[in-house]
């Protein structure tokens, strides 16, 4: 099988508040998808940006469209044959009406969440005409060398793709965490963990491992541009 490339999408950035930085201070935060290039057809990784007043009004988003964004990747909406989005929130599925038709991959927990819960996500991203969500429980192969592994944490349905290449597993680990080094703290916690270093230790989500066992080469995120990668 062709190797299988991944290439980032800028979809813009948002101006995260001071109130949920836990800095002080309001922090600029991109929001990025991802392209895998597949044998089978173009799978994308989250869709940009939903916009909504208030939605606009709290984040302050500078969005780029969906098109737009994959024109500047060198790609189109109608290249797109397969969708995975990482979690239901407005700035990851924004983008999902324009591409009806095709499959959409997300954990149930998810997608009910998103239908049920109050303010959970604009609801007018969920089920627009002509979405059609494939359903997953827990992890899936969904295609030859590309896997689903829930995340959950940032939301109960959160997920992340893992991807096989030739040069090393690239993980899309989506808001599994907002930052590179908040997924390297993980990491390094597990691996203490496993250690059997002296407690106490910090708690690590139980999925961590599973992901590391993995082996990524590459792990990406959809707020930071920075990547994860293993000391050796």
């Amino acid at each position: 099988m062709a190797d299988l490339a991944v290439r980032r999408v800028d979809f813009g950035y948002f101006v995260r508040p001071a109130t949920e930085t836990g800095t002080g201070e309001p922090r600029v935060e991109p929001c990025l998808g991802y392209l895998v290039a597949h044998p089978d057809g173009l799978l994308l990784v989250d869709t940009g940006m939903g916009s909504h007043p208030e939605v606009d009004a709290h984040y302050r988003p500078r969005r780029v469209a969906l098109a737009s964004a994959l024109a500047a990747a060198g790609t189109g909406v109608d290249d797109i044959r397969f969708v995975v989005n990482c979690h239901l929130h407005f700035d990851h599925c924004g983008g999902n009406p324009a591409l009806a038709g095709r499959p959409v991959f997300t954990q149930r927990a998810e997608l009910d969440a998103a239908r049920h819960t109050p303010d959970y996500t604009l609801p007018e991203l969920i089920d627009p005409p002509g979405l059609r969500y494939e359903v997953l429980d827990g992890e899936v192969e969904i295609l030859p060398g590309v896997l689903v592994v829930p995340t959950p944490g940032h939301t109960a349905g959160h997920q992340s793709l893992v991807v096989r290449r030739r040069d090393g597993t690239v993980v899309v680990a989506g808001q599994s965490h907002d930052t590179a080094a908040g997924y390297g703290a993980d990491a390094l916690a597990r691996r203490a963990t496993r250690d059997h270093h002296d407690a106490p230790l910090p708690a690590a989500p139980a999925w961590i491992d599973r992901l590391q066992r993995l082996d990524p080469a590459r792990v990406v995120f959809a707020h930071d541009n920075a990547v994860w990668e293993p000391a050796a």
